[in-house]
C-alpha cells in the first residue's frame, strides 16, 4: 500500500522590524553635529576675533608651529606646506616693432618679486620665457636678446629671417626682482627687420603665502568655476558651512519623517472608512484589516500590513492598533485609536464609531491644509523680503564699499593720521573691503538663520521645518557671496603687477 504524501505547512514568518528612526536620526545629528562644530573651529581659528599679534591666524601658528608674537619670514613660510608661495605668471605682448635696422630698438621692462630684505635670505628662482617672431623682405641677420640693468647681456639668441629653421626663443633660469631690464632686436648685417613681435613669460613670487591675502588672512585656493574664479574655503565660508552642517541635515531628515508621517494622517480616514464599511458587511475586525491589507493606501500601506501579519500570529486587535498607534506617534493618530480601541473592549456598533474617528480626522488634515494654504503667502514673504535683503547686501558690497575704499586711498590729513575723502565736513577714514565683507556676511548668514526659523514654525509649528529654510537660505547667501562679492579685490588679494614696460622704445 503507498504510503500517503504528507501535505507541506508553509508559514510566512514577516516579522515587523524595529523602527530604525530615532537610530538613524541620532547618527545623522551626531556626524552633522562634528562636521559642523569643526567647521565652526576652523573658522574662530581663522577668524578675526583670534589673530595673533604676529598677525596670522591662531590656526596658521598651531599648524606651522610659529611664535604667535614673532611675524614669520618668507623662508619660514616656504617651509610650511600650507603656506608655500606659488608663483604668478606675467605675460608682456607689446605691439609689433616696424622697420628695425643696424641701429636696433630695445625697451625697458621690470621684474617683480620678493623684497631682499623681508625674504629671510631665501630666494626661488623666477624664470623668464622669451620668444619673437620677424619678417623681412629678404633674409636678415638679427639679434634678440635680454640685458640686466646694468646693460649687459644675460642671454641672446642669433638667427636668420629667412630661415625655415629659424625659432627665436630665450630661456633664463632666474630673473631676480629689480628694475630697467630691457629687451633688443637689432640687426647684424645691414639689413632691416619689416616687423618684429614678441612675447615675454616671467614667473614670480610676492611673498604672500598662496592660502592667504596680504593681511594674512586665511583665503584657501583659488578655483576657476564656469568662469569664475572663487575661493571656496576662504574661513568666512565656513561660518556658513558650520552652521549649516549643526542644523540642516537632521533637521531635513526628522521634516521628511514628519511628511511621511503626514502622508499617513492623510490616508488614515479612508482607512478606517474603509474598516467601518467591512464592519457592516458582517466582517470581524480581524478579517477586516487582514482585507484592506491588499487595498492601495500609499505611505499607509507598510502599516496596514504590518497589522495583518500581527493579526495572524494571533496578536489580539485591540494590542495591534495600539501598536500602531505607537509606532505613528502623532496625536491625531493616537486619540482616534484611543476611541476605537475602548469601543472594540466595550463592544457594540463600532462602525459608527469608525465613521466618527474618519470624519474626525479628516476635518483635521483639512484644517492643517487650510493653515498651510494660509501661510504659503507669508513664507514667500519671509523668502522675498531676504532675496531683497541679500541683494542690497551684495550690491552694497560689490560697488559701494569698492567705491569707498578707491576713493579715500590716499593720505589726505596731516602726518600721524589715518588718511580718508572729506566730504563736506565729513572725513571718511580708509577701509578694509574685506572687514565689511565679513560685517555683511556675518549679517546674512544670522538673517538667514531667523527668517527661516520663522517661516518653518509659521507653516508646520516645528522647528525642524525652520532650519530646513535656514539651511538652504545659507546656501543661497554663500552662492551670491562667493559668485559676487568675495572678489579678489575685496578679500585682499593684489592685482598682478605686470612687467612695468617703458612707455616708449630706445634705439641700443
Amino acid at each position: 500500500m503507498a504510503r500517503k504524501k504528507k501535505k507541506k505547512i508553509v508559514v510566512e514568518l514577516d516579522f515587523p522590524k524595529d523602527d530604525t528612526t530615532m537610530i538613524k536620526l541620532y547618527s545623522i545629528l551626531a556626524v552633522s553635529l562634528f562636521i559642523g562644530f569643526s567647521c565652526m573651529t576652523f573658522w574662530l581659528t581663522n577668524s578675526h576675533f583670534t589673530t595673533s599679534p604676529n598677525h596670522s591666524p591662531m590656526f596658521v601658528n598651531l599648524y606651522c608651529g610659529y611664535n604667535p608674537n614673532v611675524v614669520p619670514t618668507f623662508a619660514q613660510n616656504e617651509s610650511c606646506d600650507i603656506l608655500k608661495d606659488s608663483p604668478d605668471t606675467l605675460i608682456w605682448e607689446p605691439e609689433e616693432w616696424k622697420a628695425i635696422g643696424t641701429r636696433g630698438q630695445g625697451q625697458l621692462f621690470d621684474v617683480p618679486g620678493v623684497d631682499p630684505t623681508t625674504s629671510g635670505g631665501l630666494y626661488l628662482p623666477q624664470p623668464l620665457v622669451a620668444t619673437c617672431e620677424v619678417k623681412a623682405d629678404v633674409p636678415v641677420d638679427y639679434t634678440f636678446s635680454i640685458h640686466k640693468p646694468d646693460h649687459s647681456v644675460m642671454k641672446a639668441y642669433n638667427g636668420n629671417s629667412g630661415l625655415a629653421t629659424d625659432n627665436c626663443f630665450i630661456e633664463i633660469n632666474n630673473m631676480n626682482p629689480d628694475e630697467k631690464y630691457s629687451v633688443v632686436v637689432i640687426t647684424n648685417d645691414g639689413g632691416k627687420l619689416k616687423e618684429v613681435s614678441f612675447v615675454i613669460q616671467v614667473d614670480y613670487y610676492d611673498g604672500v603665502p598662496q592660502y592667504m591675502n596680504n593681511a594674512s588672512i586665511w583665503i584657501g585656493p583659488e578655483v576657476e568655476f564656469i568662469g569664475f574664479v572663487i575661493h571656496p574655503v576662504i574661513f568666512l565660508n565656513f561660518f556658513g558651512f558650520g552652521l549649516f552642517f549643526i542644523f540642516w541635515p537632521a533637521s531635513y531628515y526628522w521634516d521628511r519623517v514628519k511628511y511621511n508621517i503626514n502622508a499617513m494622517e492623510e490616508k488614515f480616514p479612508d482607512f478606517l472608512r474603509d474598516m467601518a464599511e467591512y464592519w457592516k458587511g458582517g466582517l470581524s475586525m480581524t478579517i477586516a484589516v487582514q482585507t484592506l491589507a491588499g487595498s492601495e493606501y500609499g505611505v499607509l500601506n507598510d502599516e496596514v500590513k504590518k497589522m495583518s501579519d500581527q493579526l495572524s500570529w494571533g496578536i489580539a486587535f485591540g494590542d495591534v492598533i495600539q501598536m500602531f498607534a505607537v509606532r505613528v506617534g502623532t496625536p491625531l493618530v493616537q486619540r482616534a485609536i484611543s476611541l476605537i480601541s475602548e469601543a472594540n473592549r466595550a463592544g457594540g456598533k463600532i462602525s459608527d464609531i469608525l465613521v466618527t474617528a474618519a470624519n474626525d480626522s479628516r476635518e483635521i488634515k483639512f484644517l492643517e491644509g487650510e493653515r498651510r494654504r494660509t501661510i504659503a503667502s507669508y513664507i514667500s514673504v519671509i523668502w522675498t523680503s531676504y532675496f531683497v535683503f541679500l541683494g542690497v547686501i551684495v550690491v552694497l558690497a560689490k560697488v559701494f564699499i569698492p567705491a569707498i575704499s578707491g576713493s579715500n586711498s590716499s593720505s589726505s590729513g596731516e602726518e600721524g593720521d589715518a588718511g580718508g575723502e572729506a566730504i563736506g565736513n565729513m572725513v571718511i577714514r580708509n577701509i578694509d573691503p574685506l572687514f565689511f565683507l565679513t560685517v555683511f556676511f556675518y549679517g546674512v548668514v544670522m538673517q538667514a538663520m531667523g527668517n527661516g526659523a520663522m517661516a518653518g514654525l509659521m507653516a508646520t509649528g516645528r522647528w525642524s521645518s525652520g532650519f530646513k529654510h535656514s539651511g538652504l537660505m545659507i546656501i543661497v547667501a554663500m552662492l551670491c557671496f562667493n559668485f559676487i562679492a568675495f572678489t579678489p579685490d575685496l578679500i585682499g588679494v593684489s592685482a598682478l603687477p605686470g612687467l612695468n614696460p617703458s612707455v616708449g622704445t630706445f634705439t641700443p
